[in-house]
């Protein structure tokens, strides 16, 4: 049986890797070369008069909820105009605008679509002024599909599986540098679902803090507290000491942070147990006392040895320290160790019982009298040992499941 002195406290990846830099900008091209370049590149109900209409039904909050499930789902589009307008980018029909990639690569664009689908982009071609009606920008500093594939989405929201694996890193960049929040949330998901490993969670993190993904950074945090050991031994982490040293600071803090948590919990779990052997043994002690439990018990029970095992399994426990506690010849409250374990149990259940007079637990009523010649600190001790075995007692519920054993 756990001690119960009151003196202690119960009481990486295959996918091609991104290296560029958020500093994404795009520039309006001005010079004649350029564009010469470009240029050469390119029911209703029938009710009885006799009977009135019945009021209408009471207003519902689930009517509300469904009236907004069916307005998402009247918003999906078909696969038809999402071909549509995909089709009308690949095919550049009447584009009015140029995206200058690396290599003086071009890709058609269309004024309103882009103004549309991004803030950014409208700012910028609203101050851009047109040469023969069309509008030059470009966005250097990136691989040309991976530009290709972020203007298609801007479209139709369509992608190529193959194409948003390898360029994801690029295209989260420019979700956040053109404010696209629908591709942003495709990218993070991607991420955080089908690209993070141990060797890459590193630069994942950096990248979604700078991108303002907290639900990536949070999965990034998680993985790496999880296994740290492995991840803090890797490239990306060292790289990362030496060039983001606080962040270095946060992780190590969200560490520690992980492994308190996890100290307190195991520290709350152990202290429940404790209280609820407590429990056992109150109940053990009583069908002891009251009832007798195969060779021990009450002066005026007739006691079986070979009786039918008791359905208290506490109760082996508790012979033993009734038994010991009969014959100790240092029977006295701080004597043996087993004899003070005895006398602070029967104290608990002298402060359990509910019926002192008719109690047959011995000392009972000896204790009841003791508890108003105690001090303040050993009177909140003891109550507040008895709350804690209550609460233990009660989070069961009325499903009880006996332990083992009383040890």
């Amino acid at each position: 049986m756990a001690s119960l002195d009151l003196d202690t406290p119960w009481l990486y990846s295959s996918i091609e890797s991104f290296d560029g830099s958020l500093n994404i900008h795009i520039e309006e091209v001005n010079s004649a070369d350029s564009l010469d370049s470009v240029d050469n590149s390119k029911s209703i109900v029938n009710y009885s008069r006799n009977i009135p209409k019945p009021p209408p039904l009471p207003a519902k909050i689930c009517q509300k909820t469904n009236n907004q499930r069916w307005l998402a789902d009247s918003c999906n589009v078909p696969k038809e105009t999402k071909d549509l307008w995909d089709r009308l980018f690949k095919e550049g029909f009447a584009a009015d605008v140029h995206i200058i990639t690396e290599n003086d690569s071009v890709i058609p664009a269309h004024y309103i679509v882009l103004c549309v689908a991004s803030p950014v982009l409208k700012n910028f071609l609203e101050q851009s002024k047109p040469r023969n009606g069309i509008r030059y920008i470009k966005i250097p500093g990136l691989p040309y599909n991976a530009i290709y594939v972020f203007i298609r989405f801007l479209y139709s929201s369509c992608y190529d599986e193959g194409e948003m694996e390898k360029f994801v890193l690029h295209l989260l960049v420019l979700s956040h540098s053109y404010s696209v929040p629908s591709l942003k949330k495709v990218c993070a998901h991607l991420l955080e679902q089908h690209w993070l490993m141990t060797e890459n969670v590193i630069d994942v993190l950096q990248l979604a803090k700078k991108c303002d993904v907290p639900r990536l950074s949070l999965s990034c945090v998680r993985m790496i507290v999880k296994d740290f050991k492995t991840i803090s031994s890797t490239e990306g982490w060292k790289v990362m000491k030496r060039a983001n040293p606080s962040l270095e600071q946060e992780l190590l803090e969200s560490v520690v942070e992980v492994d308190s948590r996890k100290q307190e919990r195991l520290k709350k779990i152990e202290e429940k147990r404790v209280y609820l052997q407590l429990d056992e043994a109150m109940e053990a002690l009583l069908h002891i006392c009251k009832e007798g439990c195969r060779t021990i018990g009450p002066c005026d029970k007739v006691l079986k040895e070979s009786q039918i095992s008791c359905s208290f399994p506490a109760c082996k426990g508790i012979e033993t320290l009734v038994r010991h506690f009969s014959s100790c010849k240092m029977r006295v409250p701080g004597g043996c160790t087993q004899c003070k374990r005895m006398w602070q149990l029967l104290e608990l259940h002298s402060r359990m019982c509910s019926e002192p007079d008719f109690c047959k637990v011995p000392l009972c009523r000896h204790f009841k009298e003791k508890m108003q010649q105690q001090s303040k600190k050993d009177e909140a001790k003891w109550k507040l040992l008895v709350s804690k075995v209550i609460t233990a007692k009660n989070a069961l519920g009325p499903f009880k499941l006996r332990r083992s054993g009383f040890s």
